[in-house]
């Protein structure tokens, strides 16, 4: 990405009233990032969701000034970043409307592997959370997973250790700059992290790990992932607050039951109680429920059916003849289709009788 680019990426991070959502609807409005600064006021009004008050932001010269300042901060420590239309950027988080529009990047990163996990939960870990969280991730080992969590104290950091002591990758999301580290007390875990993966955050180098900000991290660490696994938490916790958003994204929950006595399971055994996480009893949960113990099949091509499809139904189905059963993300991400469009066509698909949907957001010719 050339400098103009990023400069231009920077400052519609800086403008205030300006999500991620609305800087997205604005780049595809007039082309590209550049041509948001480029763009008559006049013109970016016609744009659902833009009035007067924000094209102001837009081109206040205070936000132009932090973004240069950004800028040359990321030249001169040649720090990594991922654009939200670059192919590097990691594609379960592309298919989340909410996702950042930049990120940073910090490690040995590899996303190139379709199971991707977050573990999350309490900083009041139990013996029993511990234990489990320990037993979880060895026999989940064999398959390779990246293990996806928030470096807070507790449930994150026991995650994180345990999957470095089993040689799988890592991924700490953080809700501050990369110049920054909370707690303090784990910058100790900071070089084993960043050598089994890495770091990934939205916030600019010396952003503070303010409270608002661990609320957005949590949809970074539900987007990034397949499942998100909740290990022990009260009945109000961040960790449901990312359960909840890895609802919303359409990804599958996992929440570890404990006594009903117990008061940091009370928050797991609630999600279970009102069907928004599977029980997670063991690594086999998870291991059937994401299909990781199905091996793909080898069935021939078939280029066309009896039954008339277009084009895109026809892409639809060649994928999934060709590679079996298939999660609903993979087919999207494959086909390249956003999950809205795919579930409208897969319905139609199923009417038609050639496709049929499997339990765990499965489907199969």
């Amino acid at each position: 990405m050339n400098s103009e680019k990023l400069l231009a990426v920077l400052r519609l991070q800086a403008t205030k009233n300006v999500g991620d959502i609305l800087a997205k609807k604005l780049i595809t409005a007039v082309g590209n990032v550049e041509n948001v600064f480029k763009e008559k006021p006049h013109v970016l009004h016609k744009i659902n969701g833009i009035g007067t008050q924000v094209t102001q932001h837009l081109f206040d010269d205070n936000n132009l000034k932090r973004a240069e300042k950004e800028l040359n901060y990321i030249q001169q420590n040649n720090i990594a970043f991922s654009y939200f239309l670059d192919d590097d950027y990691p594609q379960n988080l592309k298919h989340c409307v909410d996702a950042p529009i930049l990120i940073f990047k910090d490690g040995n990163l590899n996303l190139n592997n379709d199971k991707i996990i977050s573990i999350v939960g309490t900083r009041n870990m139990s013996s029993y959370g511990r234990d489990f969280c320990n037993q979880l991730i060895e026999e989940l080992k064999e398959y390779n997973p990246i293990i996806v969590s928030g470096f807070a104290y507790g449930v994150d950091i026991c995650a994180h250790k345990v999957a470095i002591k089993n040689n799988l990758q890592t991924i700490a999301v953080l809700a501050h700059g990369l110049e920054e580290i909370y707690p303090k007390t784990h910058k100790k875990y900071i070089h084993e992290v960043n050598n089994y993966g890495g770091f990934i955050t939205e916030f600019w180098h010396d952003e503070q790990p303010m409270r608002e900000n661990f609320l957005k991290r949590n949809r970074i660490v539900a987007g990034l992932s397949k499942a998100t696994i909740i290990i022990e938490s009260a009945e109000k916790g961040g960790s449901l607050v990312t359960a909840d958003i890895a609802n919303s994204y359409n990804r599958d929950v996992f929440a570890l039951s404990g006594r009903a006595t117990d008061v940091y399971s009370k928050g797991c055994n609630n999600l279970i109680k009102n069907n928004q996480a599977h029980i997670l009893t063991s690594a086999e949960d998870i291991i059937k429920m994401l299909n990781w113990d199905i091996p793909r099949a080898s069935a021939p091509i078939q280029n066309k059916l009896f039954v008339d499809l277009n084009e895109v139904e026809q892409k639809i189905y060649d994928y999934l003849q060709q590679n079996g059963k298939q999660m609903l993300d993979d087919i999207a991400i494959n086909c390249e289709l956003p999950i809205y469009q795919l579930s409208s066509i897969l319905i139609q698909l199923e009417l038609k009788g050639v496709v049929k949907p499997l339990p765990g957001k499965m489907f199969e010719v």
